[in-house]
């Protein structure tokens, strides 16, 4: 029992450490870019950024994925200070010709800690700006509805994931950035998601990515479209 004890301390310890020492994950994805390489003539690569809705939509439905140039980059617990982080590396370098990022639940949750909005918006502020700067077209995501989290009960979501919706979407219209809006189509009576689309009320099941998938593809090409 006590070799077990200590065990399992040393676990902790070494992960906690590991962490510390790559805080944004960088090198969760880096064996994967390093072997991509540039993209075709024509090719319109997308890469979607994002925490664990993003990280759990390949494994949901692979089939999404499957023969176009889809990337995914989403890291399941992260914050938008970390993304901001790991931006050059796991989007700017595979130039894509448009990013989706869907950011921000996990800042409400609290995942690193207490943050205001302003600067939850300030970090995604900064991806869309270094996208557009690299000459890659924005499409901004609503955060999906979340009426409670199950890993941090005391914490009421609701009227924290509204406002930063309400700036992702005035500031995308300002900036001429496609505005994703999952929240409008998703959103439960509650202010949450149904359990067929979120059996944990955050995380997707495959009709809720199903559900998804289509506006998603439609602000892909609009962003394509725009002038940005």
């Amino acid at each position: 029992m006590k070799n077990s004890i200590i065990l399992l301390f040393l676990f902790v310890t070494v992960a906690a450490e590991a962490q510390n020492r790559d805080w944004p994950n960088i090198k969760r994805f880096e064996q994967a870019n390093s072997i991509i390489p540039s993209p075709a003539k024509g090719e319109k690569r997308v890469v979607y950024m994002g925490d664990s809705i993003t990280d759990f939509w390949i494994n949901n439905d692979s089939t999404f994925f499957a023969g176009k140039p889809y990337y995914d980059r989403g890291i399941s617990g992260q914050t938008t200070g970390q993304m901001l982080l790991r931006f050059r590396e796991d989007v700017i370098n595979l130039k894509p010709a448009v990013v989706v990022i869907l950011a921000g639940i996990n800042d409400i949750a609290e995942n690193n800690g207490p943050s205001k909005l302003e600067d939850v918006m300030g970090n995604i502020i900064s991806m869309a700006e270094l996208a557009k700067i690299n000459h890659i077209k924005v499409v901004l995501s609503s955060v999906l509805p979340a009426a409670a989290f199950p890993w941090r009960p005391t914490i009421d979501p609701k009227p924290k994931v509204k406002a930063l919706n309400d700036m992702i979407k005035e500031y995308a219209q300002k900036n001429n950035f496609v505005y994703l809006d999952y929240f409008t189509t998703m959103v439960d009576e509650n202010q949450g998601l149904p359990k067929n689309l979120a059996k944990d009320g955050v995380h997707p099941t495959l009709e809720g990515y199903k559900v998804m998938e289509p506006l998603a593809e439609k602000a892909i090409a609009e962003a394509l479209k725009a002038k940005q």
